[in-house]
């Protein structure tokens, strides 16, 4: 691995990372015979029946496919004018009342593809507690619930969604009102089912493990063995995952019934419509070079990715101290909060929303425009589960991360998991981004200072602005040494709106 000293200079960095890229380029080329021939052998599968991405076409309509009529409406209402791969796939399957194991990539509309089966065999056989899904996280089960409520809204389908972090007197309420289809966490499920008065899943038909991977690798493996000694044999399965570890096998055995297996993703990629690109940066201009990304990008919904929930808080205080509309979600807040975040931000509140790994699978919002890798990853597959927020089913986005020079060793992993050398930002404007340096370098010291009071509060969130309301958006009003006025006239006179800092100087470049 060749070094990158601190003191190089954003050129200097560019230059090395091609010049390795090229030589890369024609080690790779040497061995494409032979990953050719590995490709074809790792084709075949002796356990289970596989579906090869190539017998639907892509241009398949869900009427086509065998979807009802009811469900069709529903879908074109919700902008679904094609299958995606994973549901052209396995439709024909699933609606023929066949267990299913789908391994598919982030963004490829697998939540669809286990929802619709469901609903249009609920349309034949209508009865309470007809399916449940259970997924890892909070906020995964309130999407799939959404999905649910949406494909099925012409026959008012009910849901519950039974999550940890929240009133289980509630929930318990949802349960007698018996929805349709329950979603919720393997911990809290299994909560209900033991202590909740007259819920059962005995009369189960469908059972769903999406993000089975991520199910099984956060300790859920006991109470997912409770649930299964509770619901009938005699039902339809189907199971999701990124990955198809010993414990997703494991689970496979015990739960799946002659499963077809779809496959349209053998590893870890990125979707075709994705625009990817990387910026290389000095470390102590990160935050600058970010600011100047967004004001390249007014108006579009954004996602920031940060490695820490202390990074989250200050990117947050810093962007709204330069009027930017901006919240986070992260592990240390309540489920109010998250939840709260993530409704401001899918309602177009707030156009901006920074985010830890917490956050970097299972959230479907609409229309994000981009994602934007301010931290790159620990590890280097969750960079396909960030950037997934963006370029959803059959959508285009782009993502951006943001490369300074410790960081090249690990872009440099993310780009060989991804098979693809991506390409720099264009037409970044260097003299035009580091104009806004003093501008941040202000907004970090206020925001620096903010956190610090904050922390010294008793039971306070240092992330409390996520529920700030509109007139605090310029700067929080609990921050005393700075009042809202003086930071009104530090955003004005550094020439900050919230929508673009130096238009009059250049602009603005397409």
């Amino acid at each position: 691995m060749e070094n990158f000293d601190k003191g190089d200079s954003i050129q200097a960095l560019v230059a090395k990372h091609k010049a390795k890229a090229q030589l890369k380029d024609l080690t790779q080329k040497r061995k494409i015979s032979i990953d050719s021939k590995k490709a074809e052998e790792n084709k075949e599968d002796s356990i289970l029946e596989v579906v090869e991405e190539t017998t639907i076409m892509s241009n398949t309509s869900f009427e086509e496919l065998g979807v009802c009529s009811e469900l069709c409406d529903a879908l074109k209402a919700m902008g679904y004018k094609t299958p995606t791969k994973i549901q052209a796939e396995s439709l024909p399957y699933t609606l023929k009342a066949r267990d299913m194991i789908g391994l598919a990539e982030t963004g490829s509309g697998k939540t669809a593809a286990f929802a619709i089966p469901v609903i249009q065999q609920l349309l034949d056989s209508p009865q309470p507690f007809f399916a449940c899904v259970m997924s890892p996280t909070r906020e995964l089960c309130v999407q799939i619930a959404e999905q649910f409520e949406a494909i099925g809204s012409t026959i008012g389908l009910r849901t519950a969604v039974l999550v940890g972090g929240l009133d289980m007197v509630s929930q318990a309420i949802a349960l007698s009102k018996n929805p349709h289809v329950v979603i919720g966490t393997p911990g809290r499920m299994a909560d209900h089912l033991a202590n909740t008065k007259g819920f059962h899943l005995k009369k189960l038909r469908f059972l769903v493990f999406d993000e089975a991977d991520r199910l099984l690798s956060m300790d859920f493996e006991k109470q997912i063995n409770l649930i299964l000694t509770q619901i009938p044999k005699n039902r339809n399965t189907y199971l999701f995952s990124a990955t198809m570890t010993s414990k997703v096998q494991k689970l496979q055995r015990a739960s799946l019934n002659d499963p077809v297996k779809i496959e349209v993703s053998g590893k870890y990629k990125t979707v075709d419509t994705l625009v990817q690109n990387y910026i290389f940066v000095p470390e102590k201009h990160k935050e600058t070079y970010l600011v100047y990304l967004l004001t390249q990008s007014t108006g579009q919904k954004i996602i920031i990715f940060t490695t820490t929930c202390n990074q989250s808080m200050k990117l947050a205080l810093i962007l709204r101290n330069l009027n930017f509309k901006a919240v986070n979600i992260n592990g240390q807040l309540t489920q109010t909060q998250r939840l709260s975040a993530l409704n401001k931000f899918k309602a177009n509140e707030r156009n901006i929303l920074i985010a830890t790994d917490v956050a970097s699978r299972g959230l479907d919002i609409p229309e994000v425009d981009i994602v934007i890798n301010f931290d790159i990853p620990q590890h280097s597959k969750d960079y396909v589960h960030r950037v997934g927020r963006t370029a959803r089913a059959g959508k285009t986005g782009r993502a951006i991360t943001i490369v300074t020079q410790y960081d090249v060793e690990t872009f440099q992993k993310i780009e060989q998991l991804i098979d693809k050398k991506l390409d720099e930002y264009p037409g970044l404007d260097q003299k035009a981004a580091l104009i806004l340096t003093d501008s941040v370098v202000e907004a970090t010291r206020l925001a620096a200072m903010e956190m610090k009071n904050r922390e010294g509060k008793k039971g306070s969130q240092v992330d409390g602005p996520e529920d700030d309301d509109e007139d605090n958006q310029e700067g929080n009003k609990d921050m005393k040494l700075f009042g809202k006025k003086r930071q009104n006239n530090f955003a004005h006179k550094k020439g900050f709106n919230g929508k673009q800092s130096f238009a009059r100087k250049r602009p603005r470049k397409n």
